[in-house]
């Protein structure tokens, strides 16, 4: 875990106050140099025939996305917008990989007009349809194979593959069908992803997942004929939120995967292996800044009323665990010298459940205009909440580049919630 117990009082050198008095509240804060030093130290570790993709679904800021790319990373998309977003970010399409369960036929056309590096096909009628789409555009498409595999990974905070799901094909249905790489005569079959589960905070599982993919995958090739010319080993490389919950040493994550990896290659030295990092590379550089605009007491608990919350970022709430724990939150700005008291930290909507920390230890002397974090905050924020309930709309986004601060997606107003609805001439109906 990161260590919040100190009030955060600046940015790259600028006073958190004076961010919030020219970018309002609530607002999302990005630090390029803790995202490009968090990628670089994964890039430094990892075998040299490993490329990093970035998961847009993460965080598709597009500066984010651009940060990343000038680095080196890939992009791992799932819609249309997505695939543009890693376009106009400057990301390569011979960098890019698209995949998800249900995609549309136009976003397969996209697809195979933009020449990406692979699709991700994720059954056999999905197959076909590439196929159909790409020889109708008199095109080819490199296409890998998500194999949802016979085993499980252990210790995943949300499993998605070795049991019954809705991603990727069997592994027993790819092994019993020996002509899919000759069937097909507008994709070519070049390797295999697999991605296991997310959350996943041990190394040994990590590394025992990786292992299992790479044997796995040259089975497959073997039995069916295609050649490995990139394995996708998914992600899940988990980050510490919780009290109980320790972030992962990556010198034993990367040490684990270089050793499999380099058995693998030393036999298939042409084959590219991808690993999928989206949550790892964002969460940390990230702040959700939200401001107290009152304090009450209810049946002898202490609540702050915020001016944002689980509209903005719906995962602090503990959505998909039993036990709901706070993310790391903290005073913002200033220092007290009061005692730590336990606060309910709470939003602006009309439900209970808009609470964003829970007896959270923070001044007893929480004031009306005290500015609160949730740290570890850029990955699944608003893009993954309820952003429109009570039409509250998106927070600002900012990023902090250089001692600078730049808005990389600015506040909704009013006029931007109102302007896609129209108002029939009922007196016409």
């Amino acid at each position: 875990m990161i260590d919040v117990v100190a009030p955060t009082l600046s940015f790259q050198g600028l006073p958190v106050g004076a961010i919030t008095a020219v970018h309002g509240s609530p607002l999302y804060l990005y630090d390029a140099d803790v995202l490009t030093g968090r990628y670089d130290a994964v890039r430094d570790r990892l075998h040299e025939a490993v490329s990093i993709y970035y998961s847009l679904k993460a965080n598709p800021n597009m500066a984010i996305c651009a940060l990343l790319g000038r680095r080196g990373a890939g992009a791992e998309v799932s819609s249309l917008a997505e695939l543009r977003t890693a376009q106009r970010a400057g990301i390569p399409t011979d960098r890019t990989i698209f995949l998800g369960p249900g995609k549309s036929r136009a976003e397969i056309e996209a697809c195979c007009a933009a020449g990406i590096r692979a699709l991700i096909v994720e059954s056999l009628p999905e197959l076909a349809l590439v196929d159909d789409v790409c020889r109708r555009a008199g095109r080819s498409l490199d296409v890998l194979l998500r194999i949802n595999p016979g085993f499980r990974s252990a210790r995943s905070g949300l499993t998605m593959a070795g049991t019954a799901r809705q991603f990727g094909i069997d592994q027993a249905v790819v092994a019993g069908r020996e002509d899919l790489n000759t069937r097909y005569d507008a994709i070519r079959i070049r390797g295999v992803h697999v991605y296991m589960g997310t959350r996943i905070l041990s190394a040994e599982a990590i590394v025992d997942n990786t292992a299992r993919i790479l044997s796995m995958a040259e089975q497959l090739s073997d039995r069916c004929g295609f050649p490995l010319d990139i394995v996708d080993v998914g992600g899940g490389i988990g980050v510490a939120y919780h009290d109980n919950e320790r972030d992962l040493d990556l010198s034993a994550v990367t040490d684990g995967i270089n050793a499999a990896v380099t058995t693998f290659v030393a036999n298939h030295p042409g084959t590219k292996v991808i690993t999928e990092l989206g949550r790892y590379l964002v969460a940390d550089c990230g702040t959700y800044i939200t401001t107290v605009r009152y304090i009450k007491e209810s049946f002898g608990e202490r609540f702050a009323v915020a001016d944002g919350g689980t509209n903005h970022h719906m995962a602090a709430v503990g959505i998909g665990s039993v036990v709901k724990r706070n993310f790391p939150i903290s005073l913002l700005g200033r220092v007290s010298a009061a005692e730590d008291v336990p606060w309910q930290v709470t939003g602006p909507l009309c439900t209970p459940n808009d609470t964003i920390g829970r007896r959270v230890p923070l001044p007893a002397d929480l004031a009306p205009g005290d500015l609160i974090g949730v740290h570890r905050a850029g990955a699944y924020g608003p893009s993954a909440s309820p952003v429109y309930f009570l039409s509250h709309g998106y927070p600002a986004e900012v990023l902090i580049h250089r001692g600078r601060t730049h808005v990389v997606r600015r506040r909704d107003s009013v006029d931007d919630l109102l302007a896609p609805q129209f108002l029939p001439d009922f007196d016409q109906i």
